[in-house]
C-alpha cells in the first residue's frame, strides 16, 4: 500500500484513510440537518409555491445533483490519496470541502422538495473512488486533465438544468449558479496545476458514463 501522505493540515492520511473520510462526508452530506459552516445561497431567496409535477421536476434534478457531488467527494479523496504533490494535495482538499457544502445545499433543498437522494449514491460513490483513484495513479498531471475535464462537463451540465428548471424555482436555481461558479474555478485550478488534456475517447467515455448515472439517479 501506498505510504501516508501528508495532508494540508499536516496530519499523515493513508488512502483507506482518506476513503473512510470521503465516505464520511457523502453520509454527513446526505442529511438536510448537516451544517458545513457555508452559507448556502438557496436561503436567501423565497421559497416559491410549485406545482406537484413541477416539484417532481426540480426534486429529479436536485437528486441528480446530489449524487453527482457524492461522486465529488468520492474523486477529491481518491485524488488527493494518490497525489505525490503536497500543492496538489492541498488545493484538492480545499476543493473538497467545497464540495461537501455543496453536497450539503442538495440535500437541504432535496428534503425542502418532499423528496430524498438517489438510493443507488453507495454504488456511485465506489464506482467515482475507482475512477478517480485509476487516474490518480497514472500521475498529478493525468489526474489533473481527469479533474479539468470533470470540472467542465458539469458546467455544462449544470448550465442545462438552469435552463430547465421550472422558472418558479429560484431557490434550486440559486443554488446551482453558485455550484457552477465554484466548479469552473476548480476546473481552472487543475488547469494551473498541470492538467493533461485527455484524449478524444476518454472524454467521450466520460460524457457517456455521466449521462447513464444522470438518467438513473434522476428515478432510483
Amino acid at each position: 500500500m501506498k505510504p501516508a501522505q501528508t495532508s494540508a493540515d499536516g496530519r499523515a492520511y493513508s488512502p483507506t484513510d482518506r476513503l473512510i473520510m470521503a465516505l464520511d462526508g457523502a453520509l454527513k452530506g446526505a442529511s438536510p440537518r448537516t451544517r458545513t459552516g457555508v452559507h448556502n445561497p438557496g436561503v436567501d431567496v423565497p421559497d416559491a409555491e410549485l406545482s406537484p409535477a413541477d416539484r417532481r421536476r426540480s426534486a429529479g434534478m436536485m437528486r441528480v445533483n446530489h449524487t453527482g457531488e457524492v461522486c465529488a467527494q468520492a474523486l477529491y479523496s481518491a485524488q488527493a490519496a494518490w497525489s505525490t504533490e503536497p500543492v496538489v494535495r492541498a488545493m484538492l482538499e480545499h476543493a473538497a470541502a467545497e464540495e461537501a457544502a455543496h453536497l450539503a445545499w442538495c440535500a437541504e433543498r432535496l428534503d425542502e422538495l418532499d423528496s430524498r437522494p438517489s438510493r443507488l449514491d453507495p454504488l456511485w460513490f465506489a464506482g467515482a473512488y475507482a475512477i478517480g483513484s485509476g487516474f490518480a495513479v497514472l500521475g498529478d498531471d493525468w489526474s489533473m486533465g481527469f479533474l479539468d475535464e470533470t470540472e467542465r462537463q458539469v458546467v455544462e451540465h449544470l448550465e442545462d438544468h438552469l435552463a430547465r428548471l421550472p422558472r418558479a424555482d429560484r431557490r434550486s436555481a440559486a443554488i446551482l449558479r453558485q455550484m457552477q461558479r465554484d466548479e469552473a474555478r476548480h476546473a481552472a485550478n487543475a488547469v494551473r496545476h498541470g492538467a493533461r488534456r485527455l484524449p478524444l475517447p476518454a472524454r467521450l467515455a466520460m460524457k457517456a458514463q455521466a449521462a447513464v448515472m444522470k438518467f438513473v439517479a434522476a428515478r432510483i
